[in-house]
C-alpha cells in the first residue's frame, strides 16, 4: 500500500510475519521452502531476516534443519 504526500513523497505500507520452516536437507532449502509456502498466501514479499537457525538431532544424526524468519511484505493500496 503506497500513498503520496504533499511534494510527491510516496510512503509504503508493510508488513511482517514470523515464518518457522524446516526441511530434512538443509537450512536453504528450508529457507526456500518457508518463502514458497508464504507465497501462496502474502502477495508482495520484499525480503525475509533470517532470525534463528536450529537442528534437530535424532540417534546422533542431524534429522532436521529448522529456521525461524521475519517475512516483509508490502500492503495493497
Amino acid at each position: 500500500m503506497s500513498a503520496t504526500l504533499g511534494k510527491g513523497a510516496a510512503v509504503s505500507v508493510a508488513k511482517v510475519v514470523e515464518i518457522t520452516a524446516s526441511s530434512p536437507k538443509s537450512f536453504e532449502d528450508a529457507i526456500h521452502s518457508g518463502i514458497a509456502r508464504a507465497s501462496k498466501t502474502l502477495e508482495g514479499i520484499q525480503g525475509a531476516w533470517i532470525k534463528e537457525q536450529k537442528i534437530i538431532v535424532t540417534g546422533g544424526k542431524v534429522t532436521e534443519f529448522r529456521v525461524n524468519m521475519s517475512v516483509t511484505f508490502l500492503l495493497k493500496d
